[in-house]
């Protein structure tokens, strides 16, 4: 006999368990199906287990330049057991916390595959295909996520060519890595071994390193982590894997013709696809494309009426965050609550490497490509007085302005922990402040946050501390 239930979400990542939980707080009966694990990719297999990683790493480089604060350190080494056993201890403490949610917030949990048998009713059927539960809801809100995307040329077999999820979970630490594709995953996990000891070489299908953001940031990036030592291939692709001895060979196609290398394993890190397979989507009269279910974006409707999706299934931008604020906004207007919807220009886009990347709004050149004749400043935090105390002078703020009437149009960011920083350039742009507004509010004084005001400074020829020439 099927369970009937207001609300049931299908997946239980940022998106999905944010949606259920505020359902339940809005008077829905609620119910929600995992496949694997509560609290999906972000918190079992991505964003937080990968922090934690990389905070190591932090510590690390930290203990490394030790004496470049006066701090003798004579012996230490990175143990990469330990490393990865302390990450999935993050990750374990994380999904526990989502445990006690669906407790507090009467969700009825359901662990298998949600399956629609029709766009009323849903299969949840376990490991072996077994159906073990049928739902019956009056509104269903799909949440099942994305996976990493493959190259046609270059299929994840988990061995010679892993994605995140197992690059995460290694049992041994590679000598050598190649990592294809230098956005957020790849980037963060070239960053993690380099610093741990792994020689690591990047190739890139781009110009530049990070090519979403701002072309500065991604210049910046490539010659701090050439700096660093490890090798950098734009405007480059790899042709093939081949399997040599106990590691590989990497034939690579640069500007140069074509180059070989030789590593114990490749990270393909191109990108996510939703997981719209398997979920019954066609006897439910749900259609997708490309790897993302169509909705209506601003109600977050599918083709069939009592159904949603929501986050990275739903296409990009693949951030949590973004799923979370999508999952808040569709299930009040459920609710009749007349929520504010999301404007999908002013989320910002965050890499945890160190430097860290943090931006929101335009480049310089879209801002150009839209036809505004725009302001731009930059500070470098080798003119900060906290960067140098904390020994992390690399890196820049760059903003945008609308020459005209002093919007807000991006905000820029490469450094020590800007991810930190970020927030302030997306509520200014959210209460539409202008860029006098921002050199007139008062930062204090030494922080890495005074920066921003500094650029702003700087767009408006009114810095004081670069010795830059008023701009008339």
């Amino acid at each position: 006999m099927a369970k009937e239930f207001d609300v049931c979400v299908i997946g239980s990542g940022p998106g999905g368990y944010v949606a259920a939980i505020r359902a339940s707080q809005l008077g829905f009966k609620t119910a929600i199906v995992e496949k694997r694990h509560l609290g999906g990719v972000c918190l079992n297999i991505g964003c937080i287990p990968t922090k934690a990683l990389l905070r190591s790493a932090e510590v690390y480089e930290s203990i490394e330049h030790a004496a470049d604060y006066g701090v003798n350190v004579k012996e230490y080494s990175a143990d990469f057991e330990g490393i990865i056993k302390r990450s999935r201890k993050v990750a374990d403490k994380m999904s526990k916390g989502v445990q006690f949610l669906m407790k507090a917030n009467k969700v009825e949990v359901f662990m298998g595959a949600g399956v629609f048998k029709s766009a009323k009713e849903l299969a949840v059927r376990d490991e072996k295909d077994k159906e073990t539960e049928t739902i019956k809801a009056k509104h269903f809100i799909v949440a099942t996520g994305a996976r990493a995307r493959e190259l046609p040329n270059i299929k994840i077999d988990g061995k010679m060519v892993i994605g995140y999820e197992k690059a995460m979970q290694l049992e041994k630490q590679p000598k050598k890595m190649v990592v294809i594709g230098a956005g957020a995953i790849g980037i963060e996990f070239a960053y993690f071994y380099h610093t741990i000891g792994t020689e690591v070489t990047i190739v890139e299908l781009q110009d530049t390193l990070v090519p979403v953001e701002d072309k500065d940031i991604g210049k910046e990036l490539g010659k701090i982590y050439k700096k660093k030592g490890m090798t950098i291939h734009t405007g480059s692709s790899v042709e093939k894997v081949e399997k040599k001895g106990k590691g590989v060979k990497v034939t690579i196609k640069t500007s140069n013709g074509k180059e070989e290398v030789e590593a114990d394993v490749v990270l393909s890190a191109v990108g996510v696809t939703g997981n719209v397979e398997e979920v019954g989507l066609d006897k439910a009269g749900v259609e997708h494309e490309n790897g993302a279910i169509k909705i209506n974006k601003e109600t977050y409707q599918t083709t069939a009426d009592n159904i949603y999706a929501i986050g990275d299934v739903a296409g990009g931008p693949w951030l949590a965050h973004k799923a979370s604020h999508e999952a808040i906004v569709c299930v009040e207007n459920l609710a009749g609550e007349n929520p504010h919807p999301i404007n999908y220009s002013n989320i910002p886009g965050c890499t945890y490497c160190e430097p860290q990347i943090a931006s929101v709004g335009y480049t310089e050149q879209q801002a150009k490509d839209e036809g505004y004749d725009i302001k731009v400043g930059k500070f470098p935090f080798s003119a900060s007085g906290k960067a140098a105390g904390l020994g992390h002078e690399e890196g820049f703020v760059k903003v945008i302005f609308d020459a005209k009437y002093g919007e807000w149009l991006g905000c820029h960011m490469i450094g020590s922990h800007v991810t930190e920083l970020i927030a302030e350039a997306v509520v200014a742009r959210d209460l539409e402040t202008t860029g006098h507004e921002i050199i007139s509010a008062v930062h204090p004084h030494p922080t890495m946050s005074e920066a921003v005001m500094e650029a702003a400074a700087e767009a408006y020829g009114e810095g004081v501390h670069l010795g830059s020439k008023p701009k008339k």
